[in-house]
C-alpha cells in the first residue's frame, strides 16, 4: 500500500513489506520466495535461529561461512576471504551432502549474513556485493539490529542499501529489519526491504505468495501503524538527528567509563568498554576510528584491541551504539587472572538494581543505545557499577545485596560478593571454559544428512533420546543452542563431536556446583530420576536411520549395547500408524 511505498522511499529501497510477527518471519518470507528443496545456500554460521529454521523448512543444503571469535566470547566477523567464490566452491566440494556435485556449476540461491553481529561488528556490504554479484542470485542481509544505519553518514557503506550507491548488476538485495528493536515500532514490528538489480526486478505477485504463507489473516493493525510511523520518524533530517543523538550518548558513556578508570588509577580495577583505544574527547569524531585497519599510522586493527587477529583492511567496523562491557578476570589471550568477576554475577546485581542488560557472556555483557534514549540515562548504569565495585571490595553478604536471588538459592545467603565471584571464577579457570567455548564454536562440524531430513525424524517419531555421555557420533534432530551466547551450536543433521560433548559435560557439572548460574542449553532435555538426580539428553536420529545415512556411531556394537538402557524411545510404529 501507500505506507509501504513511502517506507521504501525513506529506507532507500525499491520495495517494502511490513511484517507483524518479527524479523524471524521476515527472514522466512525471503527464504520461501528464493529457495527450493535441494538448493545450495550460503549462510553465516552465527546466523539467527530463524535462518536455520528456514533451511529446514525449505529443504536447502547449507554451506556455512565461519566467523572469528575472541576469548572474551565476543563474536567477530567472517573474514573477507570466506566470501570469495573460490572459497565457497571449496566448501561445496567438501560438503558430504553434495558429493559428486560439480561445484563450479553450482550457483547458490541466497547468501544470508547477520549484519551486524550480536556484538555490533558490521560488514562493508559494497565489498560483498562486488565479490558475489552474479555468483549468488540473492544477497540477504539480516539487519534486525541495524535499521538506523541508513539515516546517518557515519555508517557509510556498512549497511545494505543507501542513497547514491550503485545497485548490483545481477543479484537482488534483501534486508530484513526489526523496527521494534532499534526504531520506534512496537513489539514484533518488522519489514522486508528489496532492492532490484540492474537486470532483475522483484515480482511482487510471486513474493506475495511467500508473504501470505507466513502472515496472519488477522494481523494486529497497531503493529502495521507503528511501522508506518517509525518510517516517517526516520525521514531526514529528523531521523539523522535521532541517530546522531544515540551515537553521542554511546560515546559519552564510553568517555565517562574511561574517566572513572583513570580516577581509580593503574593499581585498581574497573570495567572496560570493548572498542578502539582512541576515543575523541568530544562529539562523534570520524567513523574511520571505528573501522578495522591493519595498516597505517593508527593501527586500529590486528589484535590490538578486538582480538580477532589480522582482518582485511576496511572490511569491518564497530557500531559505537553497541557497547560490550568487559569484566576483570580474563584477557584476550584466553588466560585467566588470579582473581576475576564473572559477568553473570554483575548482571544479576544490575537486574536487582533496576538495570537490565541485553546479553551476558563469561566476562562481558552487552548494552545498546537506541534512538529516543533519555539523555544521560547511562548514569544509572555507571552508578550501579560503582556500587557493585564498592560492595565487592567490602565483600558484602549476598543476602543484603541480592535478596531476590538468595530467596531462590539459599546456599549463597552467607557468602560474600567477592567470595562468590572468586568461586565461580576458579571453576571457569579449572575447566578452561574460555578455550573450550571458543574451540567448540570453531570446531569442524560434520553434516550427516540434510537438515530437513533430520528434522523430519521428529514428525516420523524416529528419534532416540540419548544421554550426553553417549552423544559423540550421534546425529541431532534439533537445534542445540547454549545461552549465552544464544547462537546455535548444532543444527539438525549434524554430528556431535568430542568438543561439543565435553562442553555439555562441563555444563552439567557446573549446574550442580553453581545453581543459579548454569548455562541454559535449548535442545537439551532435562529428566529428573526417582532419586532427584537430573540427567541431560538430546534427541537424535534413531540408530538404524543413522546407519543408513552412513554415519559411524562411535563405539560400535558394544557401545550401543551399553547405552541401550540410557535411551528413551520417543515414538514407534504401531499397527494403526505412529504412536507417541
Amino acid at each position: 500500500g501507500e505506507s509501504e511505498r513511502n517506507a521504501a522511499r525513506i529506507f532507500n529501497a525499491d520495495h517494502c513489506f511490513f511484517v507483524t510477527n518479527g524479523t524471524s518471519t521476515s527472514n522466512k518470507m525471503v527464504w520461501h520466495h528464493t529457495v527450493a528443496p535441494g538448493d545450495v545456500v550460503v549462510v553465516d554460521r552465527n546466523c539467527h535461529k530463524s535462518i536455520l529454521y528456514s533451511i529446514i523448512m525449505t529443504g536447502a543444503i547449507p554451506v556455512f561461512l565461519k566467523p572469528t571469535r575472541n576469548h572474551f566470547g565476543i563474536i567477530g566477523p567472517i573474514p573477507q576471504s570466506e566470501f570469495e567464490p573460490a572459497t565457497i566452491q571449496a566448501k561445496i566440494r567438501a560438503n558430504p551432502l553434495l558429493k559428486g556435485v560439480d561445484a563450479a556449476a553450482v550457483k547458490p540461491r541466497v547468501l544470508t549474513l547477520t549484519q551486524s553481529t550480536y556484538d555490533g561488528v558490521l560488514y562493508n556490504t559494497e565489498t560483498i556485493k562486488g565479490m558475489l554479484d552474479g555468483y549468488v542470485e540473492n544477497l540477504h542481509f539480516d539487519e534486525a539490529w541495524l535499521p538506523h544505519a541508513a539515516f546517518h553518514p557515519f555508517y557509510g557503506s556498512f549497511h545494505a542499501m543507501g542513497k547514491k550507491r550503485a545497485r548490483p548488476r545481477h543479484s537482488v538485495v534483501y534486508a530484513t529489519q526489526s523496527i521494534h528493536k532499534l526504531l520506534a515500532g512496537i513489539s514484533q514490528a518488522s519489514h522486508v526491504l528489496v532492492q532490484d538489480s540492474q537486470t532483475t526486478k522483484l515480482d511482487r505477485h510471486l513474493f506475495n505468495e511467500a508473504y501470505l504463507m507466513h502472515t496472519s489473516t488477522s494481523p494486529q493493525y497497531s503493529i502495521i501503524a507503528s511501522c508506518d510511523v517509525a518510517a516517517a520518524m526516520m525521514e531526514p533530517p529528523g531521523g539523522t538527528a535521532l541517530v546522531e543523538e544515540s551515537l553521542l550518548e554511546a560515546l559519552d558513556f564510553r568517555r565517562a567509563m574511561r574517566q572513572v578508570e583513570d580516577e581509580f588509577g593503574k593499581n585498581d580495577w574497573w570495567f572496560k568498554v570493548w572498542g578502539p583505544h582512541e576515543l575523541v574527547d568530544d562529539g562523534l569524531g570520524t567513523a574511520e576510528n571505528w573501522v578495522f585497519r591493519n595498516q597505517g599510522k593508527k593501527k586500529n586493527g590486528a589484535a590490538k584491541w578486538h582480538g580477532f587477529g589480522a582482518l582485511a583492511d576496511g572490511f569491518n567496523m564497530l557500531d559505537p551504539i553497541k557497547s560490550t562491557i568487559v569484566t576483570p578476570g580474563l584477557n584476550l589471550d584466553g588466560k585467566f587472572d588470579a582473581t576475576g568477576i564473572p559477568a553473570s554475577i554483575v548482571t544479576k546485581y544490575l537486574a536487582e538494581h533496576g538495570v537490565v542488560v541485553e546479553k551476558t557472556g563469561l566476562y562481558s555483557f552487552f548494552i545498546m543505545f537506541t534512538i529516543g534514549i533519555t539523555k544521560g540515562r547511562w548514569n544509572t548504569l555507571l552508578a550501579a557499577l560503582q556500587q557493585f565495585k564498592d560492595d565487592y571490595e567490602k565483600n558484602q553478604p549476598m543476602w543484603r545485596i541480592l535478596p531476590e536471588f538468595c530467596q531462590q538459592h539459599k546456599r549463597y545467603e552467607k557468602m560474600g560478593l567477592r567470595d562468590l565471584c572468586q568461586h565461580v571464577h576458579q571453576l571457569y579457570a579449572k575447566y578452561d571454559i574460555a578455550r573450550l567455548t571458543t574451540e567448540m564454536y570453531l570446531s569442524d562440524l560434520t553434516p550427516a544428512m540434510k537438515p530437513s531430513d533430520a528434522y523430519a525424524h521428529i514428525a516420523q517419531r524416529k528419534t532416540e533420546r540419548v544421554e550426553i555421555d553417549q552423544l559423540e557420533g550421534r546425529i541431532t534432530t534439533s537445534l542445540i543452542t547454549p545461552y549465552p551466547p544464544g547462537i546455535p551450536l548444532l543444527i539438525p543433521g549434524e554430528v556431535f563431536n568430542k568438543k561439543i560433548v565435553d562442553y555439555l559435560k562441563f555444563a552439567r557439572e557446573f549446574a550442580k556446583l553453581c545453581p543459579g548460574f548454569e548455562t541454559d542449553i535449548h535442545g537439551l532435555v532435562e529428566i529428573e530420576d526417582d532419586a532427584g538426580n537430573v540427567r541431560y539428553y538430546a534427541d537424535c536420529v534413531a540408530q538404524q536411520d543413522a546407519a543408513q545415512a552412513g554415519t559411524a556411531v562411535k563405539g560400535g556394537t558394544r557401545a550401543k549395547a551399553r547405552a541401550k538402557d540410557k535411551l528413551v524411545q520417543v515414538g514407534s510404529n504401531g499397527p494403526f500408524g505412529r504412536t507417541i
